[in-house]
């Protein structure tokens, strides 16, 4: 076959000759490679014998006009020869044919690798996870730091201090707040003086259903619950809309401005939530002795009377004040996760929502972790 030439497609406008010269192939593409000229030349390319091919070369220079169907077509022949094992050069080519060619070649996927043993894997995905928990910890402990000083800076400073802000938190995460907190909380006294109640019914003891319900809601439930509500409601709203300003770019213009995001974003929603939550937990105290009174009433025939009377016997100011010191600390525990992780997002929307998610997350662990530590510490005071 060496040194013949042939017509591989007679079709008008679109059109290609192969040459012979031992073991290289010259493929000579003309005419206009565009869509609705490619049908018998598309047939015609995949007919071709490229076993024998030891070295291809494509002839560009006679090509009139070239589309993305076209350019496929010729990356197609040349993948296929590259496959075979032979080496293909093109000639005749320009900056914007190039381009075109490399933008519709596919490369073949990398094989996949090879699955070890599941145990071991289990055991990597552990370690990597650890390895990304602690350095999450180091940076949050950090944040800590960095926030404890800018507290510090503006307590020396009070003028930097942006009052409009903190107030206007204060309304979203503290007035806005108290329907949800006020409903969950008087149904979980409903629910705890119910199920005491019944159990307590068994042994003759109906009277200690208040003495339940007092110390659980003042002591645990009502800190425990208002956080959590805040943690997913106010914490993850910090998360996504420092996230958002992130993304937009506004933190980096505050900075431009020489304003420090700190005292501009971070402080107002701290110091905002910290006063805010112990009157929350107040407010789901109440609510939750209320739903304990009412089921007590009707389920046990307890009057709202002899259930503060009894409650007056059980619950001490010190009980009272063991689910109150929490609130401050929760507050800031919430408030600082929420806006470390909003300053962690990065430029895309769909980080704002990983870590949205990762801020209710942490600050619902480390509440519960800090309310277990709380308790061990009051029982070992004896309080």
């Amino acid at each position: 076959m060496a040194g013949s030439a042939n017509t591989a497609s007679e079709e008008i406008g679109a059109s290609f000759t192969e040459a012979w010269d031992g073991g290289t192939l010259t493929l000579r593409f003309e005419g206009a490679w565009i869509t609705r000229r490619l049908g018998r030349t598309d047939r015609a390319l995949r007919g071709l014998d490229l076993a024998e091919v030891r070295q291809a070369i494509f002839d560009l220079s006679g090509l009139e006009r070239l589309d993305t169907t076209g350019a496929w077509l010729i990356a197609r022949t040349r993948m296929a020869l590259e496959s075979a094992g032979a080496e293909v050069a093109v000639e005749g080519s320009d900056p914007a044919r190039d381009a075109l060619l490399s933008a519709v070649r596919h490369e073949p996927a990398p094989p996949e690798e090879k699955r070890g043993n599941v145990l071991v894997l289990q055991v990597a995905r552990l370690g990597e996870a650890t390895i990304a928990a602690g350095g999450n910890a180091k940076d949050l402990l950090g944040f800590l730091g960095h926030t404890v000083i800018v507290f510090a800076r503006v307590l020396t400073h009070p003028a930097r201090l942006r009052l409009t802000a903190t107030i206007y938190h204060m309304q979203k995460t503290g007035l806005d707040a108290l329907p949800i907190v006020g409903l969950l909380s008087f149904l979980i006294g409903v629910v705890m003086a119910y199920q005491g109640a019944d159990q307590l019914q068994r042994f003759g003891a109906e009277i200690f259903t208040v003495n339940l319900v007092g110390i659980a809601v003042l002591r645990e439930l009502g800190i425990l619950l208002t956080a959590i509500i805040v943690a997913g409601r106010s914490g993850s709203a910090f998360t996504a809309q420092i996230g958002t300003m992130k993304v937009n770019e506004e933190v980096d213009a505050l900075r431009t401005i020489g304003l420090d995001p700190m005292e501009v974003l971070v402080l107002p929603r701290i110091l905002a939530l910290v006063l805010v939550l112990p009157l929350l937990t107040f407010y789901a105290d109440i609510m939750g002795l209320i739903g304990g009174a009412l089921m007590a009433a009707l389920a046990l025939d307890i009057t709202v009377v002899q259930f503060i009377e009894r409650l007056r016997v059980a619950v001490t100011v010190d009980t009272f004040f063991v689910g109150l010191v929490k609130a401050p600390v929760f507050a800031f525990i919430i408030a600082m996760v929420g806006c470390f992780e909003g300053l962690q997002v990065t430029s895309s929307a769909e980080s704002v929502g990983i870590r949205t998610t990762r801020s209710v997350v942490e600050a619902i662990f480390l509440v519960i972790v800090l309310d277990a530590l709380f308790s061990i510490f009051f029982s070992f005071i004896g309080v």
